[in-house]
């Protein structure tokens, strides 16, 4: 019976010892909510990968307006997409909603590769938002590049034909 009771003994030690490691690993393993992240979602498509998923060039990945967002939780991301302008400028719009930390940057180049637009806002810092007219361009197949650096919010960009 000491030799059963040893025995019982020793199990139990081991089940406490598992039941204590389960639980730390599943209590410490479930809760994505710290993990660092950034988004960029351009008219209901979360771009993944730079350059897009989409080819640049002769096609463009968008036509007609750009309604787009971006969220991050203290993350870095650049993505970039093509977009079919068929004017030579674009109006342009940004606006972080909500915010602790980081940077926005929207860069804009029409179809010949020429900067039309390079602005920035800066999450803790008033404005929070900018607006207006790109420079004029070169219509067709435009490039816009959006990087959000150590970001930890959201926010909206939007992008239409120019008058």
């Amino acid at each position: 019976m000491n030799l059963l009771n040893a025995s019982f003994i020793q199990n139990g030690r081991i089940i406490k010892l598992f039941s204590i490691l389960f639980a730390f690993f599943v209590f410490s393993s479930c809760s994505k909510d710290d993990d660092t992240y950034a988004r960029v979602t351009v008219n209901g498509t979360l771009l993944q990968t730079n350059p897009s998923d989409f080819t640049v060039g002769d096609r463009s990945d968008f036509n007609g307006d750009v309604d787009a967002s971006f969220t991050g939780n203290g993350g870095t991301t650049s993505r970039m997409f093509s977009w079919n302008n068929n004017l030579t400028t674009a109006d342009y719009n940004a606006d972080i909603t909500a915010t602790s930390q980081g940077t926005f940057n929207m860069v804009v180049l029409d179809a010949d590769g020429n900067t039309v637009l390079d602005r920035s806002l800066n999450g803790v810092v008033e404005p929070d938002s900018f607006s207006g007219v790109t420079d004029a361009g070169t219509s067709g197949v435009w490039s816009v590049t959006i990087t959000v650096s150590s970001f930890n919010g959201d926010g909206s960009f939007s992008l239409s034909g120019g008058n």
